[in-house]
């Protein structure tokens, strides 16, 4: 059995092996998009795969669309000559269910696959002249929110992006460029409409994809490169919207246990490949069954039938209520605490935590108990069934393999919105937080990950995170097992507003995580210790 068109003619043993198949003619729906794009998407990685690739493969079979969606890469062109191309650009897309059981489906909704820079001549001409369609509705990305970012932290352009806006249009390299590249193709084509849609998991997504592919064009326009109608042309939503998203949906790595079932079900070449780029692809993806996928409904050249396939198409406060109800209370808070705790008990499977008595009390108290009375309730969505299915659902699955190690990289980035968030909310709610305790616990917790030091006393490796320099050398003096070695060293992090988004003194709770905190470096046992006396458990 290979994943190929010609393979998959013989329907009856993939069936057999449990695999789906898709119900239509996915060479003639090839054909029909190659002539007629109307849906563009840059990011060809595994959340697009699955997630956005099986959107577009449930329109199909029901009969709402007769097209599929153009792949696009900007940064790993590996993944088109290993991943797409040697498969026909069918996708076998495994839902990881808590029972242990598997859905299996193969997507043929990813009709062609290109490589989207300048250099490559073939496929730069093939994506201009997809952007000059007039019938083009969709432009989408999932590329990271560090495929947005033009500048370093010195707020200088990186020298690929200085590049980039000294070579001009015609020499278009990194995303951004490459995205106002072809909407100038656009502009010069008829000036026809488009929505640019950003599907990264990042706030105010395509606030930061607009103010991207501006600033590109607008560094053009002072070189001479691009007409001032262009820039115009950008700035009218009614021409070029940049419609907000919120998208929510764990793909964790390809699984060993997984390539390893479909192997045994029959399906041939299932090794993942490690790219030039460092990317860990194989021709399956394995992810959770829970998704969400909320847009701001703001299409001007038209749209398929999205909300047909449950994507929520809404207004853009709507959007940001549901990415904050996210972020804030209902998944994001509850796995930075499982993360930094699941590092310093020695945890490497986020679901395992989950078994655990007080880590598991510890994120109901968090989300369902400290987040809920402040909620950002969207509407659309009930954060109160949202979280109950992260806590009983999806974060307890044993078969996602994901790490509290991965989850804990960049934590200082973070805290200000999990929990800096709830915190202003109370103290605007009550005048102060001092009703929390789950939250300072999850706060004191951070802190005591940041000494590298585990509760049986030995050392481990902090996970990567661009303050670890100045937050370790904060605390520097403090001796696990040494109580009197504390001596006010977390009072200059606490009261760091641009942290927490607030000084959590003036909030009322530095005291008390500071005070769970030097419970916590007591000695050996301590972090359990604290947990049960704090939780009551």
């Amino acid at each position: 059995m290979k994943l190929t068109l010609e393979g998959i003619k013989d329907r009856k043993v993939w069936e057999e092996a449990g695999i789906s198949l898709p119900s239509y003619d996915v060479e003639a729906v090839a054909e029909a998009t190659r002539e007629k794009p109307v849906w563009v998407h840059f990011g060809a990685g595994n959340i697009f795969r699955i997630f956005i690739g099986g959107i577009a493969d449930v329109l199909i079979s029901e009969g709402m669309s007769g097209k599929g969606i153009t792949c696009a890469e900007t940064f790993d062109f590996d993944v088109i000559e290993k991943i797409y191309k040697p498969y026909d650009n069918l996708v076998l897309g495994v839902t990881l269910k808590a029972d242990g059981s598997t859905d299996k489906k193969v997507i043929g909704s990813l009709t062609e696959a290109l490589k989207a820079q300048a250099g490559e001549t073939r496929d730069w001409k093939r994506l201009k002249d997809i952007f000059a369609d007039p019938g083009l509705q969709i432009a989408s990305f999932t590329i990271t929110e560090k495929g947005y970012a033009l500048k370093g932290a010195d707020g200088a352009y990186f020298p690929f992006i200085q590049a980039d806006i000294d070579n001009g249009p015609e020499n278009a390299i990194s995303a951004m460029a490459v995205m106002c590249s072809l909407l100038y193709e656009r502009y010069k084509a008829g000036k026809a409409p488009l929505a640019v849609v950003s599907m990264d998991n990042c706030s105010h997504n395509g606030e930061k994809l607009q103010e991207s592919v501006t600033t590109m064009a607008k560094e053009w326009n002072r070189r001479e490169y691009v007409e001032d109608g262009f820039i115009a042309y950008l700035s009218d939503r009614e021409q070029v919207s940049f419609p907000w998203s919120m998208i929510d949906k764990i793909t964790p790595r390809p699984a060993d246990s997984v390539q390893a079932e479909l192997e045994n079900a029959g399906v041939e070449d299932m090794t993942p490949v490690i790219t030039s780029r460092n990317t860990y692809i194989a021709p399956f993806v394995n992810a959770e069954g829970p998704q969400y996928l909320v847009i701001e409904d703001c299409f001007p050249n038209g749209r398929p039938a999205l909300e047909k396939a449950g994507v929520y198409m809404t207004d853009r406060d709507t959007v940001n209520k549901v990415e904050r109800m996210k972020v804030t209370t209902c998944l994001n808070p509850l796995h930075t605490a499982l993360a930094v705790y699941g590092c310093v008990l020695g945890y490497t499977l986020i679901a395992d935590e989950m078994k655990d008595p007080l880590l598991n009390k510890l994120v109901r108290l968090i989300g369902p108990g400290e987040g809920m009375p402040v909620v950002t309730d969207p509407g659309i969505l009930s954060p109160e069934n949202f979280v109950n299915e992260v806590i009983d659902v999806r974060i307890p699955n044993p078969f996602m393999p994901d790490t509290p190690q991965r989850i804990a990289t960049d934590t200082s980035q973070k805290v200000g919105i999990r929990y800096g968030e709830t915190i202003k909310a109370y103290v605007s709610k009550y005048g102060d937080a001092g009703k929390l305790t789950a939250i300072p616990l999850a706060i004191a917790g951070w802190c005591r990950y940041l000494l590298a030091v585990d509760d049986e006393g030995k050392k481990f490796e902090l996970s990567a995170d661009p303050m670890v320099p100045e937050l370790t050398k904060a605390l520097e003096g403090i001796v696990v097992g040494r109580p009197e070695t504390y001596r006010g060293q977390l009072k200059s992090i606490l009261s760091n507003a641009n942290i927490f988004g607030i000084d959590l003194y003036e909030a009322g709770i530095g005291e008390t995580v500071e005070e769970m905190f030097r419970e916590e470096a007591a000695g050996p046992g301590a972090v359990r210790a604290v947990l049960k006396k704090y939780l009551n458990a």
